[in-house]
């Protein structure tokens, strides 16, 4: 499996001269029996790594907690609060913006972290500095490209989407269980109040049975090319 975090040295980046970093945001939180609890950074990285490549971004080490309140109750998981990852972001900007990177790219590889898109409509009032990647429409387009069976409703957590990442990347951390771990939950009206434990008692909202590494590889391949429209609004 890559590393998670780069391997750059200061030599490396000075010969960069980047001017738009990449920031990964993962999390550590339950993904059943099926993934790891470091699924969502795994993700995070594995996207961010590929961007930073394809264009010269400089590559930051991932935020490996954040906010996974809605998985509260099932072993492992751990959180900080909306406003501690937007302080960390925060500080992580002034900091880039004093070495002379004022773009940042952010990874987000956990659909809770909803404070992530208020920060980003925050730092844009003035003029484009920072942007969310992927969002929905990536998303959506990247499953098409690889088909995927599971729509992003049916696919919640630890399904066919985050399977076939991992495969991809890193069999070894998939479980063989995934093969009878499926369990569908498509409507949950009351997630924010319930959270997770009030649809799945495993953990898991979707088909990992559905998963491949060929199809980690298209989506990876799919989100890589629709990241050029993103990075066009920010240089």
């Amino acid at each position: 499996m890559r590393m998670l975090i780069t391997e750059a040295t200061s030599t490396d980046i000075a010969a960069l001269e980047p001017t738009v970093a990449v920031l990964p945001v993962g999390s550590f939180e339950q993904h059943g029996g099926v993934l790891p609890l470091a699924t969502d950074t795994i993700v995070a990285c594995l996207i961010a790594e590929r961007i930073a490549t394809d264009h010269g971004l400089f590559l930051l080490p991932p935020i490996t907690v954040s906010c996974s309140h809605e998985h509260a109750g099932f072993p492992g998981t751990v959180s900080m609060s909306a406003r501690t990852l937007t302080a960390v972001i925060t500080d992580i900007r002034a900091s880039l913006d004093a070495s002379g990177i004022a773009k940042l790219v952010i990874v987000n590889g956990h659909g809770g972290n909803y404070a992530l898109s208020n920060l980003v409509q925050e730092a844009n009032v003035a003029e484009a500095r920072v942007t969310l990647f992927p969002g929905r429409a990536e998303w959506e387009r990247a499953r098409e490209d690889a088909g995927l069976s599971t729509t992003i409703s049916e696919d919640m957590h630890a399904g066919e989407l985050e399977t076939s990442l991992l495969l991809h990347a890193a069999p070894a951390l998939v479980s063989p269980d995934r093969a009878t771990a499926d369990h569908l939950a498509t409507e949950r009206p009351h997630l924010l109040v319930t959270g997770m434990r009030g649809y799945t008692e495993s953990g898991v909202i979707g088909r990992p049975s559905l998963g491949s590494a060929a199809k980690g590889r298209a989506l990876l391949d799919s989100l890589a090319k629709s990241f050029a429209d993103q990075l066009r609004l920010l240089i």
